[in-house]
């Protein structure tokens, strides 16, 4: 089996992000650990995001913030890798993926929104994504919220959610991923801005370094960020500018 080191290495090579990649992969080029699963069961969470019940191989085990690359077990779509974060936790007797659907285009997630219980998917080698290094604010943009999902799950069964907080972007209400969860472990501290919605109860802004500022005062604790390649660039330039540490910001890393 390879090492999650290597599978990390063989990763790097082809995307920079793992959650808005659109390139073709060539299987050759990775590692080949391999595992067959069944899809136990296909549930939706949101109006374009599934989540997705596994069965789970022997001795797997990963942290909170990983990710895999998948392959649907079908003659078309085998040479199509797509990585994805883990959203169970490592002692859960299933796995989970909570995964959003571009149905705009025949591609990968296009096809994993077709599938049912009793496909078929192939995990390849786990690498790392975002590890928790203590509290902090954790930003997200749409789908780049789930890596934070295994995350804050973790948090609560060992009862360290504590002053973490969560600031998430989404385009509408109607696009909040696990709402009612988050607002269970976080409270107050589940803080929601939408960029196409005016709505009350929600921010409408985007996440900008004047929207930091009025919701930032503590600039010595851990920034995790995680959505598309510009917001992760921006939000990080702004934290800088604002006096953040380098070490401090935490994005994802191979």
């Amino acid at each position: 089996m390879a090492t999650l080191k290597n599978a990390a290495i063989a990763v790097k090579e082809f995307s920079k992000k793992i959650f808005y990649t659109s390139k073709k992969i060539k299987m050759e080029d990775y590692p080949n650990e391999e595992h067959l699963v069944k899809i136990l069961s296909v549930e939706n969470v949101t109006h374009n995001v599934k989540r997705f019940k596994l069965s789970k191989p022997d001795s797997y085990q990963f942290k909170p913030g990983q990710a895999t690359d998948i392959v649907i077990n079908l003659p078309k779509w085998k040479e199509e890798r797509r990585p994805f974060t883990f959203t169970s936790l490592n002692d859960w007797d299933n796995l989970e993926f909570t995964i959003k659907i571009y149905d705009d285009h025949e591609g990968v997630t296009n096809q994993l929104g077709k599938l049912k219980a009793g496909d078929e998917l192939i995990l390849h080698d786990i690498f790392g994504a975002i590890q928790y290094k203590g509290e902090g604010i954790f930003i997200a943009g749409g789908a780049g919220v789930t890596p934070f999902i295994a995350i804050f799950r973790q948090l609560q069964k060992d009862g360290k959610v504590g002053n973490n907080k969560l600031i998430f972007s989404n385009r509408t209400s109607a696009d909040i991923i696990l709402k009612d969860e988050f607002e269970k472990i976080l409270g107050v501290n589940f803080i929601n801005t939408l960029t196409d919605e005016p709505a009350s109860q929600y921010d409408h802004r985007r996440i900008d370094e004047a929207y930091l500022r009025e919701n930032i005062k503590d600039l010595s604790q851990y920034f995790y960020i995680c959505g598309p390649d510009p917001m992760i660039e921006s939000i990080s330039t702004d934290l800088e500018k604002m006096g953040v540490a380098k070490d401090k910001i935490v994005v994802e890393e191979f």
